[in-house]
């Protein structure tokens, strides 16, 4: 069993793992570690060196090399509603990240093997640093497979679409249409669950919520609820 305690969050772009795991971070006070970032940093900095997402297999050697000099750091901004920032080589790189292309460009990055070699050590050092809770795509799989307890968040295409053009629109970015972005997460999905390492999928000892029709509210208490259950089990084994 871990020591410290680590909550793994798995699931596709859309389906509410960012927001409920900061929420349960924050109910728990668990160190939250967004992996997912990491990957979209890796896919900024390839795309500010003049990588497309038409990059070929050649290309593959040199964005290893862009992930494995980047120094990377989570930092808690204290604010009137405190915010996980993540630095790349000392720079607040946050809001360049959500955008659909950077989405796209962080799939591609995350199926070139040299990139998951050098970004697994630095998440499980992240993830073992306290109790802490990482969320990703091959979390319970792959970089936490001994977790203490695992979760895999699943929704509809259609509600992750709706889901991320509001987020878009709130952050004033240059939105695309409702049809364009459910193209995008729909490649996505196929392309993070269908490569050839760390694909996307279930553990098999996870527990699936679909947040279909769920509210965020709704999905933390019951995450938070089976994660405090798990606690109670460990304390009562000793």
């Amino acid at each position: 069993m871990l020591n410290p305690f680590v909550v793994a969050v798995d699931g596709p772009a859309g389906t509410g793992k960012s927001s409920a795991t900061k929420r349960i971070a924050d109910v728990l006070n668990l160190i939250h570690v967004d992996t997912g970032a990491l990957y979209r940093a890796v896919a900024y900095l390839a795309t500010e060196a003049g990588f497309t997402l038409e990059f070929e297999d050649a290309d593959h050697a040199a964005i290893t090399r862009i992930a494995e000099k980047a120094q990377f750091e989570f930092k808690r901004v204290k604010e009137k509603n405190p915010k996980n920032r993540l630095y790349v080589n000392g720079k607040d790189v946050t809001s360049q990240l959500r955008t659909p292309d950077m989405s796209m460009m962080a799939s591609k990055v995350s199926a070139i093997p040299g990139v998951r070699a050098a970004l697994k050590g630095l998440q499980r050092n992240l993830g073992l640093q306290a109790p802490s809770i990482l969320e990703g795509r091959d979390i319970g799989t792959v970089i936490f497979p001994d977790a203490t307890i695992k979760f895999f968040l699943t929704a509809s295409i259609d509600e992750r679409a709706k889901r991320r053009l509001a987020e878009l629109e709130a952050q004033d970015s240059d939105t695309i249409s409702y049809e364009e972005l459910r193209e995008q997460i729909r490649a996505r999905d196929n392309g993070d669950s269908t490569r050839s390492i760390a694909p996307l999928k279930k553990a098999d000892d996870a527990i699936e919520i679909d947040t279909t029709t769920h509210t965020l509210d709704e999905v933390v208490s019951l995450m938070v609820e089976k994660i405090k259950v798990r606690k109670l089990e460990l304390e009562a084994k000793g």
